[in-house]
């Protein structure tokens, strides 16, 4: 997929050479606001709503967006979040785009704030993210009919825009508009510049009233539609569950690690009243207590799921990092370097030709350099990357407004009670006394999910306990040329990570045993992961390793800089995706699971989080439908499962 090749007219206008066709007009910001806005009845329509979603063809320069946007942010009465779902074939590069919005300058600090997250841009969904989340921005990449068919939307509004049906038929075409039609339910508002007797017919025939209405210049009429079919309409293919979103209520999260934090922090922002319950006196007390962690991309020569999916979950790591944490104290995006074996480079065949570089590529002699390796080494080099404390992001996304901690609350038992309106949960301790009641309840407390799932005669997920041991200390002046990047292949090391106090350290490892769980390690135990540590460094990074063999050395366990231990249990399912939805909707209604992250969970949790709120609420998803699909928890049920109702 490469950018939309644009040619800018004496009048500043941009073109469109692959179309042979205007984007816009001096008039355009004027068409966004009475085409689509008024023409779909905003923002008078959204007024007073939960939540409004709207289906653009076409995403352009983004003008539609950012009208939208910025009346959004002008409206007292405006939805708690606004979905913009947008669809593009052959986007603009982040340099037009924001040349296009320059003519504009009262949305020139909406554009900007754009082009910031407008990067990478690689054929599927990406989810960018404004106003703290708010205001998400689903651009998808790719056909539109492809991408219809493939995601599951339910909308509110509808943009139909895009290039005219003379030069780009397949976009108005009947398969299209019917698949647009299939994301729509009774009374979504269409609207669209165009008044083609061919478009109108077609959407008549999908099910929408049309009317020809007073248009905006330079177009004389436009296009106002509702849906509202004769026939009933087949059920849509809406995000799960397929029943109706719960309105906001109660909520008990149980586990206030990453997962739990980043659950918590998504449902509150769309109104729930949370509650976080950890038997733990500290946040993120278990694997998400590591004190330095990495998040960076996974790659594979066919572009699998697993490399989709940490695509998805870094673009949302960084953009709730940029908005929560304090850069270069608890987080950087510094970039990272991964070590590759010689002949598996990892990059997929055309990958240098398209905006996946903007992701990753093979390493330059620079990063090579600094990293203490060979100008022959073999590695790549991961620019939307870098390094993260955990437990920090915990605490910011903890310290969302709506959720409240519980510290040393340990649930025994889960029960469902049921009333005259609805049932709810209640958590209660090992002494049967109750620690939390709320609607609903999100596990996120590791393999401790499958005990409460056994007191309620559920079948227990597929979860594996990982122990695992890092190597770190203070670093002194010797250690000072370590990179200032993370470096990461057979084993990991993050240098130059500030202390408290005062001071950096570097962190190394971690050790990886499956089926363990046994914590505190013993001497021997701890003695040997060092080991290994240091052994997987030497492989790694050579010289480094060189550089802290000394704190690595028993005799010195006690001098000053020696290296130190933190051990801590991941959380992984047999299939090494994380584990997100309903535990069983028909007979536990209400009860829900985001866990799972594996030795990913900086890469992970954020986009659990969100993913795990938007199947809730029926909302579209923050990354493509297969892959949600993929880390559903509804592949983890046993199709022979009989699970009483409660």
């Amino acid at each position: 997929m490469t950018t939309q090749d644009i040619a800018w007219l004496p009048d500043g206008t941009p073109y469109s050479q692959r179309f042979g066709d205007r984007y816009q007009s001096e008039q355009a910001l004027a068409q966004a606001r009475e085409v689509f806005l008024h023409g779909c009845g905003l923002p008078l329509a959204w007024a007073g709503a939960a939540q409004w979603r709207i289906l653009e063809a076409g995403f352009g320069f983004g003008l539609n967006f950012l009208a939208t946007w910025a009346a959004w942010r002008a409206d007292p009465e405006r939805p708690r979040l606004l979905h913009f779902v947008s669809l593009e074939a052959w986007p603009v590069s982040a340099a037009d785009l924001l040349r296009a919005a320059a003519r504009y300058p009262e949305l020139l600090p909406l554009a900007q704030e754009l082009q910031a997250q407008y990067w990478g841009l690689l054929p599927g969904v990406h989810r960018l993210w404004f106003e703290g989340g708010r205001v998400l921005l689903t651009l998808c990449i790719g056909d539109a009919q492809a991408l219809l068919r493939q995601q599951r939307w339910d909308v509110d509004a509808v943009y139909l825009d895009g290039f005219s049906p003379q030069c780009n038929p397949e976009l108005w075409n009947a398969h299209t508009l019917k698949a647009v039609a299939r994301c729509c339910h009774r009374g979504t508002r269409l609207a669209t510049w165009t008044v083609a007797r061919a478009v109108r017919d077609a959407l008549v025939q999908c099910g929408f009233t049309v009317e020809k209405v007073p248009g905006a210049l330079p177009k004389r009429d436009k296009l106002c539609a509702t849906f509202d079919p004769a026939w009933e309409p087949r059920a849509r293919r809406t995000a799960e569950p397929a029943a109706a979103p719960p309105k906001p209520a109660r909520c008990i999260v149980i586990g206030a690690g990453l997962a739990g934090a980043a659950s918590a922090a998504s449902l509150a922002r769309r109104g729930w009243s949370v509650r976080v319950l950890d038997a733990a006196d500290a946040l993120a007390s278990g694997a998400s207590g590591l004190p330095a962690g990495v998040f960076a991309p996974h790659l594979s020569p066919d572009d699998n799921l697993f490399s989709r999916v940490s695509r998805s979950g870094v673009r949302a790591m960084l953009q709730q990092s940029a908005q929560l944490l304090q850069a270069g104290v608890d987080w950087s995006p510094s970039g990272v370097l991964e070590s590759r074996p010689a002949t598996h480079l990892g990059l997929p065949a055309d990958w240098h030709s398209g905006p996946g570089t903007e992701w990753s590529q093979r390493a330059a002699a620079e990063h090579l350099h600094l990293a203490g390796l060979a100008p022959q080494a073999t590695a790549i080099w991961h620019a939307r990357a870098g390094w993260a404390r955990p437990a920090r992001l915990v605490a910011a996304l903890l310290g969302e407004p709506g959720i409240a901690w519980q510290a040393g609350a340990n649930v025994a038992r889960l029960e469902c009670v049921p009333s005259s309106a609805s049932s709810f949960w209640r958590a209660l301790d090992a002494q049967g006394r109750t620690l939390a009641e709320a609607e609903l309840v999100v596990l996120a407390a590791g393999p401790t999910c499958n005990a409460l799932l056994a007191g309620l005669s559920a079948p227990p997920l597929p979860l594996q306990s990982v122990r695992g041991q890092l190597s770190w200390g203070v670093q002194g002046a010797e250690a000072r040329s370590l990179p200032a990047f993370p470096v990461n292949g057979h084993g990991a090391l993050v240098a130059q990570v500030p202390l408290a106090g005062g001071g950096h350290a570097w962190h190394a490892g971690s050790t990886f045993e499956r089926d363990v769980a046994q914590l505190p390690l013993s001497p021997e135990e701890r003695a040997a992961a060092h080991v290994r540590n240091w052994q997987h460094l030497a492989e790694l990074l050579p010289g480094s390793a060189a550089t802290l063999q000394a704190a690595f050395d028993p005799a010195a366990c006690d001098a000053p800089g020696a290296v130190q231990a933190w051990a801590g249990v991941r959380c992984t399912a047999h299939d090494r995706l994380p584990i997100v939805g309903p535990v069983n909707a028909a007979a536990l209604p209400g009860l829900w699971v985001c866990t799972a992250m594996g030795a990913r969970g900086l890469t992970r949790a954020v986009l659990c989080g969100e993913l795990l709120a938007a199947q809730l609420h029926g909302e579209p998803l923050p990354l493509e439908t297969r892959l949600a699909r993929a880390m559903s928890s509804e592949r983890c049920l046993p199709e022979t499962a009989q699970i009483p109702s409660h």
